[in-house]
């Protein structure tokens, strides 16, 4: 079981990254995914969490608006759309998975992480 999250990058901020999760390995149609952040001496805070159909979203306060969470199950990768993004976006982003039909929002709730992919939002 893998997960690869891509698609990370400097931006300038107000601007838009589209990051990707693909799996590999195991069919995503049966879990349900999460993004996660860590900025430099933070902890890992959760994003973005969307259930097995893509039918279920949930946000974190600090992002909703702005960032949005899909999936093509076809494909075997879930999305995450970032737009307006702030200096305060700035972090290294995870994507996550857990054997679930419902969506999670606890970090610890999660099995599976991906590598992470780096997002800079300058100023």
């Amino acid at each position: 079981v893998q997960l690869q999250a891509s698609g990370g990058g400097l931006v300038q901020a107000g601007g838009s990254l589209r990051l990707s999760c693909a799996a590999s390995g195991f069919s995503m149609e049966d879990y349900a995914i999460g993004w996660f952040r860590q900025a430099p001496g933070k902890e890992r805070e959760f994003v973005a969490a969307i259930n097995w159909s893509g039918g279920s979203t949930y946000y974190a306060d600090s992002v909703k608006g702005r960032f949005t969470i899909s999936r093509d199950n076809a494909k075997n990768t879930v999305y995450l759309q970032m737009n307006s993004l702030k200096p305060e976006d700035t972090a290294v982003y995870y994507c996550a998975a857990v054997y679930s039909l419902g969506l999670r929002v606890g970090a610890l709730e999660y099995d599976y992480w991906g590598q992470g992919t780096l997002v800079t939002v300058s100023s």
